[in-house]
């Protein structure tokens, strides 16, 4: 019996780590973004600053911790494995729920949501509607790791599919004719098309892969999880979440 009970105690899994009390120890809050999502998380390239709204709510979560911020830079297809191996706390860049994600990340309240949108070419003649992307010749772009990419390898049919990973961007393969449009979403989009005038925007029937957007962090830390969702509920009650839109042009698609 006592072998037994020995047993039992070797197997016991470790105490979740107190990830709150982490950060206040350390002093710094890490967060991982993804600095090419406009209006989200955007290094821009004319002064290297990074802009978007989840840098502004990532600085207002530290001021309200009482801590330093650590940017911690991270794609959609890696950003899972920092929150596992512990290089970053809590992933803050718009990250879609989906059941994939969910099941090796715990998701907080979301506070944003998007249906996907198509960008090709302003003088494009094969894609005029979103009836014409899934046809036969046609190459649909999705960058690697978004939520786009299993959406859209379960919704193509006649299209072929281009998962496009860097240093390689949705952008440049569509100027340069290798792919005919590529799908993103309200932030991306949008700001896209302030900067660059010659894409154009199809927009999708109804609700088409709409998804909410929410902060990520590891599984197995309640309270940590707890205390964004805190962060989340405050921003949302005093005003902080839809003045933090409004700067980023993304107030259409707040979650109330």
């Amino acid at each position: 019996m006592v072998v037994a009970a020995a047993a039992v105690l070797w197997a016991a899994p470790a105490p979740a780590q107190d990830r709150l009390a982490a950060v206040q120890a350390r002093g710094e809050l890490r967060a991982c973004i993804w600095p090419d999502y406009f209006a989200i998380s955007y290094r821009n390239p004319r002064n290297g600053e990074l802009e978007g709204i989840d840098i502004d709510l990532a600085r207002d979560f530290a001021r309200r911790l009482g801590v330093s911020l650590a940017f911690v830079e991270t794609t959609f297809r890696d950003f899972m494995d920092r929150l596992e191996q512990g290089s970053c706390d809590v992933a803050m860049f718009g990250v879609g729920i989906t059941p994939q994600r969910a099941a090796r990340v715990e998701f907080s309240q979301p506070y944003l949501s998007s249906v996907v949108y198509a960008v090709t070419t302003r003088d494009n003649r094969i894609i005029a509607r979103w009836e014409d992307i899934d046809q036969p010749g046609n190459t649909v772009a999705v960058a690697a790791g978004t939520f786009m990419e299993p959406l859209m390898r379960g919704t193509l049919r006649h299209a072929t599919l281009d998962v496009v990973a860097a240093p390689r961007t949705r952008e440049a393969e569509l100027q340069a004719g290798r792919v005919d449009v590529f799908m993103s979403d309200f932030p991306y989009t949008r700001r896209m098309m302030l900067m660059h005038d010659w894409m154009r925007i199809v927009a999708p029937p109804g609700r088409f892969g709409e998804t909410r957007y929410a902060y990520a962090v590891a599984k197995g830390d309640p309270g940590w999880l707890a205390a964004v969702n805190g962060f989340v509920e405050a921003i949302r009650a005093d005003g902080t979440l839809a003045r933090a839109a409004e700067r980023h042009g993304l107030s259409p698609i707040v979650m109330r």
